[in-house]
């Protein structure tokens, strides 16, 4: 089976498209980097003739609300005309759990207009609803920071590890589409601010970490629903320590 992965050589694509060649399967992973830009519409047609299965993981290069809006529409739509000039026969892409309970967030208003428009193309798909990976933990502390304190929701938070996220995108990937959504998730739930700090400690970052139920997540407030995945979610294998010694390991 061909499958084609779009930003499949970022850090999911990646994994991914190497978890589908060791089970004996065509991979084609591109990116504007290779030549296949969905933009522009650059190598789209070449990339996707004889493709069974297209797995998007693109991301935008900008997160301005304006810019990540058109990105993902512009993209989307170039993606799934191609798909279905291409007969594919299943179309994937990877969103985030809440992108309907946050609107005030313009990248979850963002990937909310992708998904529309994958619901209405003609292509049979499955979207997968993933909640913030463990990689993105320093980020999340990076934008929370002022001085040396992290301002932090105590919000509900599951964050998966890249490892797990690639697991199931490749178990979808050769699975019937759903014409519906999943969610997935790491195996540990907790605070947000709890598990941000236990990050900065393991790496011996000198920033405190202060919860505040007003501290904004990218623009937003949250609640104990709003990132969290329900009843159903596929879980993952790897918790936080396993994940941060896995990480700790030389490349």
């Amino acid at each position: 089976m061909k499958i084609v992965l779009i930003g499949g050589t970022g850090l999911i694509g990646s994994k991914t498209a190497a978890r589908l060649r060791a089970k004996g399967h065509e991979v084609l992973a591109v990116s504007p980097s290779t030549g296949v830009n969905t933009i522009t519409g650059e190598g789209l047609v070449q990339a996707l003739a004889g493709a069974d299965v297209v797995v998007d993981l693109a991301n935008s290069p900008s997160w301005e609300d304006k810019a990540v809006l058109e990105f993902f529409e512009t993209s989307s739509r170039n993606l799934l005309a191609a798909e279905a000039k291409a007969g594919v026969k299943h179309h994937i892409a990877l969103s985030i759990v809440g992108t309907e309970r946050l609107p005030e967030n313009g990248y979850f208003r963002a990937k909310l207009a992708q998904e529309k428009l994958i619901k209405s193309s003609p292509v049979p798909y499955t979207i997968v609803h993933s909640t913030q990976f463990l990689e993105f933990l320093k980020g999340i502390a990076d934008e929370a920071t002022v001085g040396t304190v992290a301002r932090l929701s105590p919000a509900a938070f599951q964050p998966i590890a890249s490892d797990d996220v690639a697991d199931a995108m490749a178990d979808v990937a050769l699975s019937k589409p759903l014409n519906g959504t999943i969610e997935i998730a790491g195996p540990e739930r907790g605070h947000m601010h709890e598990i941000v700090a236990r990050y900065l400690k393991a790496i011996n970052d000198p920033r405190r970490v202060q919860a505040d139920a007003h501290a904004r997540y990218f623009g937003s407030e949250l609640d104990d629903h709003s990132l969290v995945p329900g009843e159903g979610a596929r879980l993952g294998k790897i918790d936080f320590a396993d994940w941060f010694r896995q990480s700790q390991r030389p490349t």
